[in-house]
């Protein structure tokens, strides 16, 4: 399976408080992630009415967007559904798949520390842009990470590892390098940015060389509030290795799309073919990194930025036609 948004965050700590680091002018204290996915557990197993009540009560939006969007069981509303949930988290594959995330996600410190890290960056940069409400759930293996109005779930159970047993039985090796804790909080801001800052599907403006910067600015905002060094190890998982194949053949793989006239290509195939997190096969049948159009996108957002330093993160996200970014760079 792929990772994939919804637009959806919840539960932190946000209290009035100065910050010393840089500036002052705002209040963030730091994030804390709700335990919703442990309500799920003790509803549907240990068969707590009290926690059913709180996840329809404390957990309104989550529950919805669980029920109806992610799970797909139907209307929020409908008499019989705290019924049809239980049930469903009943099946002895997804207990033993909550019991597995309780051992391996007992503590979230590390996790709150980089996601407070990462806002309180955007927060400089951005001061009206808003702070999600994070918690944890359980989606029974269909998203890794879920957006909706004010709130983000992250969905624990699609990063057990990708030596987790589980995974071995449903998903290919390339479908489950991305399936570890590392890549939580990576997942958790480039899924946030998407949603603040949709992809602008103007007619004349949906070309693969349109969606490569767009998805690369994404990509090198969430390296560069993550403190990564724009390689794409951070936002895009790379390994060093594969890292140095790209360094080494980008000069090439521009020549690509542009001998195969795939920059204006609007076709879906090509497109996914240069997003996709699987590896697709270039230069007589070598196997490249995923997601390897996003790289491209983003190192020639770096280059842009690297010759303006007059424009600020919220600029670069805020443009919608990225092309100016390639004409000035051709």
């Amino acid at each position: 399976m792929y990772r994939f948004i919804f637009i959806l965050l919840s539960i932190i700590v946000f209290s009035a408080c100065h910050s010393d680091e840089r500036r002052d002018d705002f209040s963030f204290t730091g994030i804390k992630i709700a335990r919703y996915d442990r309500l799920q557990y003790e509803a549907a197993v240990q068969n707590s009415f009290f926690s059913l009540q709180r996840m329809n009560t404390e957990f309104a939006q989550e529950t919805r967007l669980l029920v109806e969007d992610v799970l797909d069981l139907g209307a929020v509303n409908t008499p019989d559904i705290n019924e049809r949930l239980c049930a469903y988290f009943s099946d002895s594959i997804l207990v033993r798949l909550m019991e597995d995330v309780e051992v391996k996600f007992k503590n979230m410190d590390s996790f709150e520390k980089k996601l407070a890290r990462g806002f309180r960056y955007l927060k400089r940069e951005i001061p009206e842009l808003p702070v999600p409400k994070i918690y944890a759930q359980i989606s029974a293996l269909n998203q890794s990470v879920v957006v909706g109005d004010s709130v983000l779930g992250i969905s624990l159970d699609k990063y057990m590892g990708a030596e987790y047993p589980l995974y071995k039985r449903y998903y290919y090796a390339n479908q489950r390098r991305s399936m570890s804790p590392e890549y939580i909080v990576p997942d958790c801001f480039t899924f946030y940015l998407l949603g603040q800052y949709p992809f602008p599907w103007m007619e004349g403006h949906r070309s693969l060389m349109d969606i490569l910067l767009y998805r690369g600015k994404i990509a090198w905002v969430v390296e560069t509030i993550l403190e990564g060094d724009g390689d794409g190890k951070i936002a895009l998982g790379y390994s060093s290795e594969e890292v140095d194949w790209c360094e080494e053949h980008e000069t090439e793989l521009w020549k690509e799309i542009e001998q195969n006239h795939y920059a204006a290509a609007t076709d879906p195939m090509v497109i996914r073919s240069y997003i996709s997190s699987d590896a697709r096969l270039l230069f007589k049948g070598e196997k490249t990194p995923p997601f390897l159009g996003v790289w491209l996108g983003m190192k020639k957002v770096e280059k842009y930025m690297k010759r303006h330093p007059e424009i600020s993160i919220k600029n670069l996200l805020e443009y919608s036609d990225c092309s100016s970014i390639m004409k000035e760079l051709n």
